[in-house]
């Protein structure tokens, strides 16, 4: 079905030859014979366009107009008019109106027309995703990793992208589930049509039905207008979920039967519109322990659970660092106009021993810092300030051999961070820096030679 029109002629032969070509072309037809009923109807239906002559019984076309606009300012109105009343039909498309056709008319124009405002309907709906910034449409993303794990997920990626089948993203905060579930929409048959990502965590509840599901003009204080939800603004595309573990007990089951039947209500309306979506769903929790404790729904678990993909956290999958840093090297260098740095040995060996509490997204906020602090061509220790780094022993120290080894690291890595303190305390006045630790010009000049200190 290419869409829903509503026919608004009050001759009976008319409408019945405007329903049949149009239901040839595969649109569902709805018909009224009266500005009243059409104004019921726009209400409570969900008609794509609104195909109205402009003379009727009780009122006249211009109504429908101003009662659709008013209802969903996103569905395109065409006026059919009689010869002698283009006037009116011209004060039609001033206050809102797609376009106009005079009677009689070739049925061909006004197919070709019909088409014409879908499309228009539909660019409408994804200008306004875009405006808010919720489908980014620009590229592929990037997936980088060559560790066996990473090759097993995009494994699993690739055999789930052509279905239709529900899938459920785990994974730590920061592991690039967002990214996997995107790479997932563009290795699919719907790669043309939107993907839509949703944080259920981010948005209060009774905001959040709305964001799914839409709503009807009035449901409540400020809904001036019908909005549709993002289920069915993305129609033949994707939803992705994230932080599906958030999501309240009553939109879960609302969820449910979007899965089971692919059909949503607005809030406040009683509608049932058709829907065609694939859901991707991702979570950092653990779902099942949420289905034991009576917090998440054990049905709807299982419908999300079709093809679980479980995404490693980036201290299980380290020889992925290297390849990492020097993209997010690469990207941060265009992105601030300055020649690519080199990561010098010592940063890099920093890198590969932190725990990444953040993955890849806290890797990716380092680099960006350290693209900003390192004045020179390199990165060096000095410029990972990760977080506020919070240095555990184990990253830093070795935790096996001798134990003169890990005595050595220690005291190499204090003496280093006094220096440098020192240093950036007396804004590298290495003379006072000195007096402040109680060594020797020389032996300071020696220590910041040893440290690779810039």
């Amino acid at each position: 079905m290419k869409g829903v029109v509503l026919i608004v002629e009050d001759k009976a032969s008319m409408a019945e030859m405007l329903k049949t070509t149009l239901q040839a072309e595969g649109f569902q037809c709805l018909l009224a014979s009266r500005a009243s009923e059409a104004i019921e109807m726009v209400q409570k239906e969900t008609p794509d366009i609104v195909l109205a002559d402009l003379k009727l019984p009780d009122r006249d076309g211009l109504e429908v107009l101003r009662a659709t606009l008013k209802e969903s300012p996103d569905t395109p109105v065409i006026i059919m008019t009689a010869y002698g009343s283009i006037e009116t039909a011209v004060q039609a498309m001033k206050e809102g109106a797609y376009d106009f056709i005079t009677k009689p008319f070739d049925i061909d124009h006004l197919v070709v027309l019909i088409h014409r405002a879908m499309e228009r309907r539909r660019l409408y709906r994804e200008n306004l995703l875009l405006k808010e910034e919720i489908a980014e449409r620009t590229g592929t993303p990037t997936i980088i990793g060559k560790s066996q794990k990473m090759i097993e997920v995009m494994d699993k990626v690739r055999k789930v992208a052509p279905t239709k089948s529900t899938v459920l993203l785990l994974g730590e905060s920061g592991t690039g589930k967002e990214l996997l579930a995107r790479a997932i929409h563009l290795l699919s048959p719907r790669r043309n049509n939107l993907f839509l990502p949703i944080n259920c965590a981010a948005i209060p509840r009774e905001l959040l039905e709305s964001e799914l599901f839409g709503h009807e003009r009035g449901a409540f204080t400020g809904a001036s207008t019908r909005k549709p939800g993002k289920f069915e603004l993305a129609d033949k595309g994707t939803v992705f979920l994230d932080e599906i573990s958030e999501l309240d007990t009553a939109l879960q089951a609302k969820l449910l039967r979007v899965l089971q039947d692919q059909i949503i209500e607005r809030v406040g309306g009683t509608a049932q519109i058709q829907v065609d979506v694939r859901i991707i769903a991702a979570t950092n929790a653990d779902l099942k322990r949420r289905v034991e404790n009576g917090r998440f729904r054990e049905d709807l678990f299982y419908r999300l659970n079709v093809f679980p993909i479980e995404i490693p956290p980036l201290r299980e999958r380290r020889e992925d660092i290297p390849l990492l840093a020097e993209h997010f090297v690469k990207k941060y260098a265009r992105e601030m106009k300055v020649k690519e740095k080199r990561i010098s040995p010592k940063a890099m060996e920093i890198l590969m021993s932190y725990s990444w509490k953040g993955n890849v997204r806290e890797l990716e906020n380092t680099i960006e810092r350290a693209m900003i602090l390192a004045e020179g061509d390199e990165i060096l220790p000095e410029h990972i300030t990760m977080l506020k780094l919070e240095v555990q022993q184990e990253d830093i120290f070795p935790m096996e051999g001798p134990l003169e080894e890990t005595t050595k690291a220690a005291i190499r890595y204090a003496e280093r961070q006094r220096i440098l303190k020192a240093l950036q305390r007396h804004r590298w006045n290495k003379t006072r820096a000195a007096e402040e630790l109680k060594v020797s010009y020389k032996t300071l000049l020696t220590k910041i030679r040893e440290y690779e200190i810039e």
